[in-house]
């Protein structure tokens, strides 16, 4: 039986036609919403991009302390030892965060591939722009707002490209985010209204998903 594909329209940066792509419907065309794998897909990402930067000093890491800061009788306070317990203003952290958090979350592979999937399939029903070429002749950050505008990449616009003078040309346009193509995640194309790549790395990115 022969594979089912989806066909979407190749544009060139001047916002003419060029031809058409035929694509996997089992990576464009997917109709299920999955929406728990690419839940876990988001969260996933998000965790294991945050950092553990938080830190609170523990008992034997704050200054003082060496003194007992009082007689131990006769004062009508309760005994104390040291100024560095967590029940004094500036002393110690009991279980506070120490620096080495691990926030990690993970993902099996097939559900993150699907999650994929579904995220491009959504994209691919309306905001999925093929272009046949993103290798720009020169730098030129109003070229490349004015190619976008004329493609009718409109919203936020996630670009999809590694070549240097594209990736320093659109570094100062307003809603505009650039990704290569092995680092796109669910996160980006769920936040992009519209996803630019082109008809190389769409081939790639279909190959990797099948």
């Amino acid at each position: 039986m022969a594979e089912k594909k989806i066909s979407l329209p190749v544009v060139n940066l001047a916002g003419e036609k060029v031809g058409d792509v035929k694509l996997s419907a089992e990576v464009f065309g997917i109709t299920e919403k999955n929406e728990q794998a690419i839940h876990d897909a988001v969260v996933a990402q998000s965790a294991n991009a945050r950092q553990a930067t938080a830190k609170t000093k523990k008992r034997h890491e704050v200054s003082g302390g060496g003194k007992k800061p009082y007689r131990q009788k006769g004062t009508g306070r309760a005994r104390a030892g040291s100024s560095r317990s967590p029940i004094w203003v500036g002393g110690g952290t009991v279980f506070g965060p120490d620096g080495n958090q691990n926030y990690t979350v993970s993902q099996n592979k097939k559900a993150h591939a699907l999650a994929m999937k579904t995220v491009l399939s959504q994209k691919a029903a309306k905001g999925l722009l093929v272009v046949d070429s993103l290798k720009l002749a020169k730098i030129s950050t109003k070229a490349m707002a004015e190619s976008l505008k004329t493609i009718k990449a409109e919203g936020k616009v996630l670009l999809v490209g590694s070549d240097e003078k594209l990736v320093k040309s659109a570094t100062n346009i307003e809603a505009l985010e650039v990704r290569a193509l092995n680092n796109i995640s669910v996160y980006d194309i769920l936040n992009a209204n519209t996803m630019v790549i082109s008809e190389e790395d769409v081939k790639a990115l279909e190959g990797g998903l099948k």
